[in-house]
């Protein structure tokens, strides 16, 4: 075709797109790019006779010979387009956006090279174009053939042959190659060949399926007078905070940067926005003049920071800058591109737009605005520098991403080296000695719906900052307390009203919730108050949490809502708990129907009971329908599976998980016989005498028995039956052995039903074992005050020491690795209650 055409439909003094270029007459190059237009396609170009002939693949090549790609055959390329990335301004021929995909280099199937160039012209002339690729992501052979009667509209079918390339499935979304790097964008770039027998990566399951941030979102964005692009601001993408560092070769990694974070906009109306919506514009007007030098409509998320003649930055002197000085310069490090030419970037994978990022601020001529460049695959090297030249940590991303605004996310993760965490200052303490001003600040941070005390801070002040904070404090004194916690003192407090945030260093957390050793990092003008919580690897969860198991994810909706108030326990790290204790948990799950108590407002909520799941559910959920008598009809229960079902469930609102003592297979038969052991209004010591009375009566019978805590009040205990006997008889026996303790403990135990009637008691509760009954399994979460858990024992630990309360989601996972797992043999024998009634007998006669 010529480049007249190519020429014709394009205004170069708009577009970047290049003009021409040579060929080096060495080797046959292709190329394929992403092209975000009207529609996602992809443009397949094979270099021939000093053009890229062109075809537009609308669902991209394909390793699959089962896929006959359409082609449509478009205008040749001039040779320079196989390096052009970038965008394509509105209004221009194939407006929007140009991203390498894959390159190499190809030749005809010829076995004499020097045919080449001959076969290719033959093959382009009669409609059917062999070759073979050696690219990043295609190699093998292909054909282009044309299909008949089609000479209007060019259209070509783009086919795989079958050979030790092909693959039985493929989707262009899925792959990227082993390292995804930009081509030159210069003349003489050359596309370099792979190895034959080089690999291709897919991405993680995971990666794939997450949603795209929609363009306009009413909740994340908004309206800001002058602002660039339609009038929006931009609100950042949020990392989560993480302390085990693993090097993944889909992963980025950055330097963590110690400064004010804030978008960007560049042209005539430049302005710089932070995260809670503050204009930076005339604080920093050294950076405002940079962008506006760049002419071209941009959005840039960055960090502000001074550094020092070093390239070290310390957060105070972003927080006190009135200007460059000898040794101390403004810089704004600018690491992704949210929109560019009224493009917006942010549903384009992060290593692409880092890639388009570069290239735009290279071709600017700018001193304060610099590109904050990344290691790929190497966090632990890059970790390791971190410590070294004492930058406050790094940041991991997946170079996969997409760019969720205003979310945090666990597909950016930060990993600091000095810990850090952001406090409401509730007051101050007077000074003392020569120290003016003030002495300490009172630190709190959002727990629920109140704020708790986490300490004092007197140190990392020197007497302009003093000075500087005390002015901030001083219109905000009170004398309304923000807790009611005690407070360490020395001397008088002053409170103030809850209003503003700084930012301290510190050694640990303390037992009682309390930072140790803090130091003074500065304010937080750029965050709220009610932003402030606890920023612990457990406490800090991603806004959008997703578990993936094989084909099956959960996704957990709110992670971040307050279940446990007054401890500030999130739903994520319920979730995160029972993903933890799953495999612990799933053994007294399997197979049994499990009526769901829903609390998704936390324990504060008395929830509802759903037992008959009418809802749409996933199709891996297994469901079985089961007669019940109290509601004269079947219903349909969840069955325990696997640990997805689990999650689910927890994501629901299950605080507690009830599952049956029979199994849905054979609902008639319990597994196991349980006692409840259920103090009411008594010392807990009088239900540790009941419970050890039962163990005695079972040891009589020559049956073993299992002991839990309940979570809530009291104990259980099990006896594995393995489904041998029916409900009636089960319940029969329960009973019996309960009036059996209730005869040697008269004056503390009774078996009445009716707290009336047995106040003051501890209750022999045998009326658990009747069919549809459900008790909380083992290592399940109580929706009761300090999260506590139904924590299987020992019996040398049923004793006079034993707190239910010391057994809870943060300490339940570590006892579990640590001792000997006091069930492990609860299924490794039948009970035989007949004959433990026997031996009972003989031990009762013998007496």
């Amino acid at each position: 075709m010529g480049l007249k055409e190519y020429v014709n439909k394009r205004d170069f003094k708009q577009t970047s797109e290049p003009k021409g270029g040579k060929s080096d007459n060495k080797t046959l190059n292709f190329v394929v790019q992403r092209h975000h237009a009207s529609h996602l396609h992809y443009d397949f170009r094979l270099e021939l006779d000093g053009t890229l002939k062109s075809w537009a693949v609308p669902k991209g090549p394909s390793l699959n010979p089962d896929d006959k790609r359409l082609a449509m055959m478009v205008e040749d390329h001039p040779i320079d387009y196989q390096y052009f990335e970038g965008i394509i301004p509105e209004g221009n021929y194939g407006g929007g956006v140009v991203l390498l995909w894959d390159n190499g280099t190809y030749e005809s199937l010829a076995d004499d090279r020097k045919d080449d160039i001959k076969i290719l012209r033959a093959g382009l002339k009669s409609g059917n174009l062999k070759f073979r690729l050696k690219g990043k992501i295609l190699n093998g052979e292909f054909a282009l053939v044309k299909l008949k009667g089609s000479d209007e509209n060019n259209s070509w079918l783009l086919i795989k042959h079958r050979d030790e390339y092909a693959l039985d499935s493929f989707n262009s979304e899925d792959f990227v190659p082993d390292n995804v790097k930009a081509m030159k964008n210069n003349k003489g770039g050359k596309a370099k060949a792979l190895p034959k027998n080089h690999k291709v990566k897919t991405l993680e399951s995971n990666t794939k399926d997450i949603p795209k941030e929609p363009k306009e979102s009413e909740d994340i964005e908004e309206e800001v007078k002058d602002a660039p692009t339609g009038g929006r601001t931009y609100m950042p993408m949020m990392a989560k905070l993480e302390d085990k560092l693993v090097d993944d070769a889909g992963w980025i990694y950055e330097r963590k940067l110690d400064g004010y974070r804030a978008i960007g906009y560049t042209g005539k109306k430049a302005k710089l926005i932070s995260r809670n919506g503050i204009d930076f514009s005339e604080k920093y007007p050294k950076v405002i003049q940079e962008l506006k030098k760049i002419s071209k409509e941009a959005i840039l998320d960055g960090e502000l920071v001074i550094e020092d003649d070093n390239g070290r930055s310390r957060f105070q002197d972003i927080q006190n800058y009135g200007g460059d000085k000898k040794n101390l310069t403004l810089k704004y490090y600018v690491f992704d591109l949210l929109n560019l030419d009224g493009h917006d970037l942010r549903d384009i994978e992060l290593i692409k737009r880092k890639t388009l990022l570069e290239k735009f601020i290279s071709q600017h001529n700018l001193t304060a605005i610099v590109y904050n460049g990344h290691v790929e695959g190497k966090g632990s090297d890059l970790f390791a520098q971190a410590k070294k030249e004492e930058w406050e940590g790094i940041i991991g991303k997946d170079s996969q991403s997409y760019y969720l605004s205003g979310k945090r996310t666990d597909r950016w993760l930060k990993f600091k080296y000095q810990s850090s965490q952001e406090a409401i200052i509730c007051g101050f303490s007077a000074p003392t000695g020569s120290r003016k001003h003030f002495g300490a600040l009172i630190l709190g941070i959002n727990q629920g719906d109140s704020i708790k005390y986490i300490g004092n801070c007197g140190t990392g002040f020197n007497e302009e900052s003093l000075k500087d904070l005390y002015a901030k404090m001083e219109p905000l004194i009170t004398k309304e307390r923000p807790f009611n916690e005690k407070v360490h003192q020395r001397t008088k407090i002053t409170w103030l009203k809850p209003e503003l945030v700084c930012e301290v260093w510190y050694t640990e957390w303390t037992e009682d919730g309390h930072l140790r050793h803090p130091v003074y990092k500065g304010l937080r003008i750029d965050k709220e108050t009610e932003e402030v919580v606890a920023e612990t690897p457990d406490k800090q969860m991603a806004d959008d949490m997703e578990f993936t198991f094989g084909r099956k994810k959960v996704k957990i909706s709110h992670p971040n809502k307050i279940f446990w108030k007054n401890e500030g326990i999130t739903k994520g790290e319920l979730v995160k708990y029972y993903e933890s204790m799953a495999d612990r948990i799933l053994p007294y799950l399997k197979d049994k129907p499990i009526s769901m108590r829903r609390q998704p407002n936390g324990i504060d909520d008395p929830g509802f009971f759903q037992k008959d799941n009418t809802m749409p559910l996933p199709d891996w959920i297994k469901t079985e329908k089961l007669y019940s008598e109290s509601n004269d009809k079947d219903i349909n229960y969840i069955i325990g599976t696997d640990a997805a079902t689990l999650l689910y469930m927890v994501n629901l609102g299950c605080i507690e998980i009830n599952p049956w003592l029979s199994t849905y297979k054979k609902p008639e038969n319990p597994e196991y016989v349980v006692i409840d052991i259920d103090p009411h209004d008594v010392p807990f010591s009088q239900a540790v005498d009941a419970a050890l009375k039962t163990k005695e009566v079972f040891d009589r019978m020559k049956l073993d028995v299992f002991i839990k805590t309940s979570g809530s009040k009291g104990l259980h205990i099990y006896c594995y039956l393995g489904a041998k006997y029916d409900y009636d008889f089960v319940k029969m026996f329960a009973e019996y052995v309960a009036n059996l303790v209730h005869d040697e403990l008269p004056d503390t135990t009774s078996i009445e039903r009716s707290p009336a009637k047995r106040p003051n008691k501890v209750y022999i509760d045998f009326l658990q074992n009747r069919r549809g009954q459900t008790i909380a399994c083992p290592y399940s979460v109580r929706p009761k005050p300090g999260a506590t858990v139904s924590a299987p024992l020992h019996w040398d630990e049923v004793n006079y020491d034993l707190k239910l309360s010391n057994f809870t989601i943060y300490n339940i996972k570590e006892r579990a690795d640590k001792i000997d797992d006091p069930w492990k043999d609860l299924h490794s024998t039948k009970a035989d209650l007949k004959k433990g009634l026997e031996r009972l007998k003989e031990y009762t006669e013998s007496q």
